[in-house]
């Protein structure tokens, strides 16, 4: 402390004043007012020439020690502050990240049927883009001359071999060529045909596909996995129709069509006036198909599926025209 005594009492007021200025005032002002080159210490060392040598040296000694209590003190001040800094700015420090867009329509669609397909002991599995013709084709019942080559009129790489999938259904054939029964996974992915663009249709689209082999397999399986998955994905009041329908790969075929959610049945431009949405397609797997992958129709049996994810998306995020989904968007993307 500083040595204050009755024939220097002004010391003892600049300390407090002093004090004050530390919790009040920023580091850089403390200096200057004190120990600056017009600071009060400097100024106050410059009065003690016009003082009496009797109390001259006791005036210096206090002088010294209210100078080293400042200097100390700014020190410290200064460490303090430093250290808070330092903490505060370390830009090595790890942050959490910043949440940055979100994820696409058909991801998010994607992503829940993988959870709830996982539930039901189905696996998830992927296979190439560009796809030979027999995987893509003629194992899947449609040799070259097959007429529903026509309405898969694709884009090729190099023909007539290799070309970008039509369908997902290419895994599928892929799965059971390398896989002994039983059988159980799902695929979601991008598919291509030479198509022309509408609101519903497009050249680039995705679709999920899924696939079951195993003793006892019959269509009641598929409607029920039908129906469990679409309420799931889409809501509990989804109103789901089915139709049988002719597909290659399939027999018997069957198709799911759901109420349109944009007009409840009453038909738009988006249903194509109709009133419901073809969803998805599927059947019993073809006894060939089986045969070809070299599984034993007698013992097994099996139903695949294919959805337009595009489509579901669109139903459940009210997105009225499928270009919408890969034309950049931000809104959707």
């Amino acid at each position: 402390m500083v040595n204050t005594n009755k024939e220097n009492p002004a010391i003892d007021t600049y300390i407090k004043e002093f004090k004050k200025d530390l919790e009040d005032l920023d580091i850089d002002s403390i200096y200057v007012k004190y120990l600056g080159k017009k600071g009060i210490v400097n100024t106050l060392f410059a009065g003690i020439r016009d003082l009496s040598s009797d109390i001259k040296k006791d005036v210096s000694k206090d002088l010294n020690t209210f100078k080293s209590l400042v200097e100390s003190e700014i020190k410290n001040k200064k460490d303090t502050s430093d250290n808070t800094s330092s903490e505060k700015f370390d830009l090595t420090y790890p942050v959490n990240p910043t949440k940055i867009g979100n994820l696409h329509p058909v991801t998010i669609v994607t992503r829940e049927l993988y959870q709830f397909f996982h539930y039901y002991g189905f696996s998830v599995q992927d296979g190439p883009e560009i796809e030979s013709d027999y995987y893509n084709f003629e194992m899947m019942g449609v040799p070259k001359d097959h007429p529903a080559r026509e309405l898969q009129d694709t884009l090729y790489i190099l023909e007539p071999e290799h070309l970008l999938r039509t369908q997902t259904s290419s895994i599928e054939a892929r799965i059971l060529k390398n896989t002994k029964p039983p059988i159980r996974f799902v695929n979601g992915g991008k598919a291509f045909r030479n198509e022309t663009g509408s609101k519903s249709n497009g050249a680039i689209f995705h679709q999920f596909q899924g696939v079951c082999v195993d003793k006892n397999i019959t269509m009641a399986n598929l409607k029920w996995i039908f129906t469990k998955s679409l309420k799931f994905i889409l809501g509990e009041d989804t109103k789901i129709r089915f139709r049988a329908k002719y597909y290659p790969e399939v027999e018997p075929g069957l198709s799911p069509d759901i109420e349109c959610k944009f007009c409840v049945g009453a038909g738009c431009e988006i249903c194509k006036f109709r009133g419901w949405i073809e969803i998805a397609g599927g059947g019993m797997i073809h006894p060939n198909t089986l045969k070809e992958a070299g599984i034993d129709t007698n013992e097994y049996s099996g139903f695949a599926f294919g959805w337009g994810l595009d489509r579901i998306a669109m139903q459940r995020f009210k997105i009225r025209d499928i270009r919408l989904l890969i034309n950049g968007n931000i809104v959707y993307v």
